[in-house]
């Protein structure tokens, strides 16, 4: 994951991300999810804070405000739970709150 070098990729959006980082997610999911679920979730999570940290980077509105960029990309999980295969996974309890 500290390969793919979110923070770096700017000129892109979060849907462009979604369609190169889901079919790694998704082999790590069928891997990681029958023999090391915790691993796992952890690692998904790690995505997120680096979603938030790509967020910061790219919009100006969230540069310095770690919170304000956690909560950005809650949002865009609750309003597109389908964009990021792990959110699928992670997120699908809480949907309906």
């Amino acid at each position: 994951m500290r390969d793919w070098q979110l923070d770096r990729r700017i000129d892109k959006r979060i849907n462009d991300l979604a369609k190169m980082f889901n079919p790694i997610l998704r082999g790590w999911m069928n891997y990681y999810g029958r023999y090391h679920k915790s691993a796992l979730s952890r690692a998904l999570m790690h995505l997120d804070l680096r979603l938030a940290r790509w967020a910061m980077s790219k919009y100006r509105r969230l540069r310095r405000h770690r919170r304000r960029a956690r909560y950005w990309v809650q949002d865009v999980r609750r309003r597109e739970p389908a964009l990021f295969a792990h959110w699928r996974l992670l997120y699908r309890a809480t949907a309906g709150r």
